[in-house]
């Protein structure tokens, strides 16, 4: 037998013991770092299932969330097919009906345009027809007021001016003429002014009036001047008229006593013709006979004197006579008589 001591404690083994101590203790630590290394590998083991059941839970829930998604693609799918089979058989059914729509449209459309005709040419024609009762009205509102006037329709076509009114004085004579064109539209244009006095022009009229029941902004009273062109409301016609025929007469009265004025000859003819005139002769005449009345009282004592005086009044009423005889061969009807020289004549 093969006995050891051991250095530190001096106790003393078999060496075989020893071995086998050594050897156990040997086992005993492999056997435990090989059961801690399977206690790892387990516990690894474990972490890895753990780790694949949350990968197993994960894909999981992934795979319903995609049977869910898969679900909804599937439905809406469906839906879509349902709508495009229900739009495709709406679209069958509009389109067998479209041809029926339109034609149902074109009739309603001409149906349309038809009334739209027959109102315009109703409206077109009550606008004509009151236009021209506005246009009869003024004629004979225009003929009864200035009956010395010529007052005349103007014919469709000729001009766009409806009256042509000629101003004539007390005598008969032309002293201008006035177009009147009559309006009765529910709006103003502008185009009228310029359209009037074309017709003025061409016409050789003298003053455009235009009478409508719509006035521009301008006119705020009912009558007024714009761009040259008289306008008035219906109810102001007269007035307007009377003062264009009082200007034409003005005008007219001026041109005549410009005219005569022109020459010397021609004052004396005016001067001649006036009541001025045959009033200063009838005034010499006047003088003439106190005159003589005077000198038949004096006659006895002033037989000179009165011989004298005499002589120069009938000088003077021979001159009178000559110069009024003269005017009245130039003037003729025209030159006033004068009653002394008539008288006076008879007496001869």
């Amino acid at each position: 037998m093969n006995i050891i001591t051991c250095p530190s404690c001096g106790k003393k083994f078999e060496i075989e013991e020893a071995l086998k101590q050594q050897i156990k203790d040997q086992i005993l630590a492999q056997e435990r770092v090989k059961y801690e290394q399977e206690l790892s590998q387990v516990r690894e083991k474990l972490k890895k299932t753990e780790e694949s059941e949350l990968i197993v839970r994960k894909l999981k829930n992934q795979l319903e969330e995609e049977k869910r998604s898969l679900e909804l693609t599937i439905q809406r799918r469906v839906d879509e097919e349902s709508n495009k089979i229900r739009q495709s058989t709406t679209a069958e059914v509009l389109e067998s009906q479209k041809l029926r729509l339109k034609e149902l449209e074109k009739k309603n459309e001409d149906l349309r345009k038809s009334l739209d005709e027959a109102q315009r040419k109703a409206t077109q024609t009550s606008q004509q027809l009151q236009g021209e009762v506005l246009e009869l009205d003024l004629e004979e509102t225009l003929k009864l007021s200035f009956p010395q006037d010529i007052i005349e329709p103007i014919g469709k076509g000729i001009l766009g001016a409806d009256i042509r009114q000629v101003v004539r004085s007390p005598r008969g004579i032309v002293c201008g003429t006035i177009l009147w064109e009559s309006k009765r539209t529910k709006a103003w244009s502008d185009g009228w002014l310029d359209k009037l006095k074309q017709d003025l022009r061409t016409d050789k009229a003298n003053l455009p009036a235009i009478v409508s029941e719509t006035l521009p902004a301008e006119i705020k009273n009912g009558l007024g001047l714009i761009d040259g062109v008289w306008v008035s409301a219906p109810k102001l016609v007269l007035p307007l008229a009377m003062l264009l025929r009082k200007a034409l007469l003005d005008v007219a009265r001026q041109k005549v006593v410009d005219k005569h004025s022109q020459t010397k000859a021609e004052q004396i003819y005016c001067y001649i013709t006036s009541h001025e005139f045959s009033q200063q002769v009838e005034a010499m005449i006047e003088a003439y006979l106190e005159m003589k009345q005077q000198i038949n009282k004096e006659r006895t004592a002033f037989e000179k004197s009165w011989k004298q005086r005499e002589s120069q009044v009938n000088r003077l009423l021979s001159g009178v006579a000559g110069i009024y005889g003269s005017m009245q061969g130039i003037a003729g009807p025209a030159l006033p008589p004068i009653r002394q020289l008539e008288l006076e004549s008879g007496e001869d």
